[in-house]
């Protein structure tokens, strides 16, 4: 499909054609899955004519889709191009066998998230009809600073990114969240000393995460393996099947020894 940039030059504001079709792709969230496109409009900062023009462009593609409402949705042909290639699909392809032994295991939900954004960004969650609360979705985001596996991804994350975080104003979920600049670097340091990440009531007042680092073949830490428990659970069994599906998804990426 050949874009037609002349109605959709930059606009009065200054943003580009790109900028517009992502904050049109941006306002679906694993909540809001279907939306008008006078929602999508209005959420996206659009004009009426740019909107449902955009919106047009993107069902003739395949990337949005209109159900018998007229209402849109993702398409599945923006779900087949982002799974090409994708380096999170072949993190997910490896990890599910044995994200599905620590669930069975351990009845609690079970998580693989990686970085993206500054955010946690959850790939896959496993659950089971007796799994506790837990506020985690498929493709949805947590803060770094508040869930298990942020901050095991924050602990190995680079000094520039762990300078932005502690710079910012740390969102206090519950009363438990760390959100004292001092105590999260303390916290961070602790992860990297243990190898895991123990969250009591980080997110949920009612519930603990317990998370650990997956390593790629080169020894970078690209994901993190997490459960989350109800809050009184003890943590050891679940770190012990952590740590060990861990090493066997590392074997499956690659990783040596």
């Amino acid at each position: 499909m050949v874009w037609d940039a002349r109605p959709m030059a930059n606009s009065d504001s200054g943003d580009s054609v790109t900028d517009r079709l992502v904050r049109v792709l941006e306002t679906f969230t694993p909540t809001r899955t279907v939306q008008t496109t006078a929602e999508i409009g209005r959420r996206a900062g659009l004009p009426s004519s740019t909107a449902h023009r955009i919106v047009a462009e993107l069902v003739g593609s395949g990337l949005l889709e209109r159900d018998d409402e007229r209402r849109v949705r993702i398409g599945m042909r923006l779900w087949e191009l982002a799974t090409r290639s994708s380096h999170a699909l072949r993190l997910r392809q490896a990890a599910l066998p044995f994200m599905e032994r620590v669930q069975a295991r351990i009845r609690e939900h079970t998580q693989l998230a990686i970085l993206e954004q500054d955010e946690a960004l959850f790939l896959e969650r496993l659950s089971g009809p007796q799994s506790g609360s837990n506020v985690t979705r498929i493709a949805g985001r947590l803060p770094l600073h508040a869930s298990s596996s942020g901050l095991v991804l924050l602990a190995y994350s680079d000094q520039t990114l762990q300078a932005r975080v502690l710079e910012q104003s740390l969102a206090r979920l519950t009363p438990s969240t760390i959100v004292d600049p001092g105590a999260l670097r303390r916290k961070l340091a602790e992860i990297r000393t243990r190898g895991h990440a123990i969250a009591p009531g980080y997110i949920e007042e009612v519930s603990t995460g317990v998370a650990v680092p997956l390593h790629d073949e080169t020894g970078i830490v690209v994901a993190a393996l997490s459960v989350v428990l109800p809050r009184e659970t003890p943590t050891e069994p679940s770190l012990a099947e952590l740590h060990r599906s861990a090493r066997d998804i590392e074997r499956a990426l690659g990783r040596r020894r």
